[in-house]
Order: structure tokens, then sequence, then C-alpha cells
């Protein structure tokens, strides 16, 4: 076993039947240079969880809280071949939606939108 140091993680979920999902939290438009850096740290969290629990049940994830492409759906070039779309990424509606139950990106935008205008001038 080598010792690495690890990328703190943003979100750390465990449900009741011990599986676990966690997240790093990136900008809405990262580089390209910076999903092969992603995508490491997801591999090494992956292998310290195993390590200690071969059996685990883990998801290890990239979570970007916003889609500026909104209402298209978000498209970055950069993601091209370095994740598993499905399974280690969730953007703007899916993530809030997955942390928090239905609706609650939309409730989001709602209070920003609110909130904005009340402190337009």
């Amino acid at each position: 076993m080598h010792k690495v140091k690890l990328t703190k993680i943003d979100i750390y979920l465990e449900k009741i039947n011990g599986e676990k999902f966690l997240f790093d939290i990136k900008t809405a438009k990262p580089n390209k240079g910076s999903f092969k850096e992603f995508k490491r740290t997801l591999l090494e969290w992956t292998a310290v969880i195993l390590s200690e629990n071969p059996k685990a049940k883990v998801n290890t994830l990239i979570a970007i809280p916003y889609n500026p492409y909104e209402p298209e759906p978000y498209d970055r070039w950069t993601m091209a071949g370095m994740l598993d779309l499905v399974n280690e990424l969730k953007v703007a509606e899916e993530f809030w939606d997955f942390l928090a139950g239905k609706d609650t990106y939309k409730d989001l935008l709602d209070c920003f939108d609110h909130v904005g205008i009340e402190l337009r001038e």
C-alpha cells in the first residue's frame, strides 16, 4: 500500500444501507486540462474506500451546481471521454434534486431571482 494525500471531499453522504456518495464540486466551466485530475481524484477516493472495505458500495462524482447553458443541456467540450457522464457527473437540477429532493433546483433559482430583483438597485 502507498500513502496518498487525498483531495478533500466537498460533500460526503452515506445511505442507511452504507452506500457512499462522495462529491467534488467544480465551477460551471472547468479548464480542459482539469478533467484528468478530476478523474484521478475520483479514482483515489474509490481506492481508499475499497482498500478499507472491498465490499463497500461507493459512488464518486463531480458536481457542477449551475448550468450556464440553460435551457440547453450542459455540454462542456472539456469533458469528452474523461468522465462516465451517467455515473460520475451531476449538473444543476440533477445535482440539487439528488441532494434535497424534487424541485430543489427550481426553488433555488426562484430564491436567486427574488433576491436579484429585490437588490437590483
